[in-house]
């Protein structure tokens, strides 16, 4: 139907006429539809713009991820470009899509609607070819151009939201943590978007869900909270194995608790108690979420007192360190 639509809409307009169109999905399969009904329509993706459309209230319903913006895309009837290649359309993604994502980041647009305003650029792109090959003469389809838009998307914001510095030092589990937090905070999604948000990092979901704080809810998956997690006792039976993530929500729920010599000890032991990445990261989760948020209230109290922890840990004197909850 949407083709049909699309087509109809190029069949209509004069030569060099002007169409918008505006999109609001939350799911890439969505986005897969609606790219690959532009590319068989004749049309072409000029330009494509996120505008706020949706009331606060509806974004927040149900505990689920929502988008707060639709994407306007001006397309006219003009003449395409012909074949493009896929390593060169690729490359021409990557060039053109980190221009558009610095005007999005500073324009403050985050989150699903980061991502989902990233595909409406590179539409841009891949939009004014007849079609896209690859060199042994397979058609490139939109779920293939929209994996590469992920993956493009995934290392931009990975790079803004640790500040450019540590995204080489954190495991794939940590970032899918942390990416899943800036995407979606805590609403819980449908499973394919994060599975796909999975792979953008290198990692299987279905090998994490139900074990650590990856949770599988019918359709959907839940990213857990350390309060809401109850594996710490596996955790602690294999300290020497456990993600920086891990540490990081074992930590917090012994602050939580006020077990400090336990907390240290374990800081200590990890040697994450030391270790700069493990601030920045448990900083950069805190910056992704909302002021009454439970867990930023945490990670916030936590890294009030990082000097004190630091000192402690690198003095030896992990008992009875007063003060260090306060």
């Amino acid at each position: 139907m949407l083709k049909k639509a699309f087509q109809e809409i190029h069949r209509v307009l004069k030569p060099n006429g002007i169409t918008v169109i505006v999109y609001a999905h939350k799911s890439t399969e969505g986005w897969e539809t609606l790219v690959n009904s532009l590319l068989n329509s004749g049309l072409v993706i000029t330009s494509a713009y996120p505008l706020d459309t949706e009331m606060m209230n509806k974004v927040k319903a149900h505990g689920t991820a929502s988008l707060a913006s639709s994407i306007y895309i001006v397309a006219r009837k003009i003449q395409k470009e012909g074949i493009g290649f896929y390593n060169d359309v690729k490359e021409e993604l990557k060039q053109y899509l980190n221009q558009k994502l610095d005007i999005l980041w500073k324009e403050g647009i985050s989150g699903a609607d980061f991502f989902i305003s990233a595909i409406g650029s590179a539409i841009e792109v891949f939009g004014k070819y007849e079609k896209v090959m690859d060199y042994e003469g397979n058609i490139i389809k939109a779920d293939k151009l929209l994996e590469d838009v992920r993956e493009i998307v995934v290392n931009y914001a990975i790079k803004q939201i640790l500040h450019n510095g540590i995204s080489g030092q954190i495991s794939p589990l940590t970032k899918f943590y942390l990416l899943y937090r800036y995407s979606y905070g805590s609403s819980k999604v449908h499973f394919d978007e994060a599975r796909k948000l999975a792979q953008s990092v290198g990692i299987d979901i279905e090998t994490y869900w139900n074990r650590g704080f990856i949770k599988k809810e019918k359709e959907f998956i839940k990213v857990l909270s350390p309060s809401e997690r109850n594996d710490f006792e596996d955790i602690l039976k294999h300290l020497e194995k456990a993600d920086l993530i891990d540490i990081l929500h074992l930590v917090l729920r012994l602050w939580e608790k006020g077990e400090k010599e336990e907390m240290l000890k374990i800081l200590s032991e990890t040697g994450y108690g030391n270790s700069e990445v493990f601030y920045k990261v448990a900083q950069a989760i805190s910056e992704t979420l909302s002021l009454d948020n439970k867990e930023k209230k945490l990670l916030d109290g936590f890294l009030t007192g990082k000097e004190r922890i630091i000192s402690a840990i690198k003095s030896g004197n992990t008992k009875g360190q007063k003060g260090l909850f306060e």
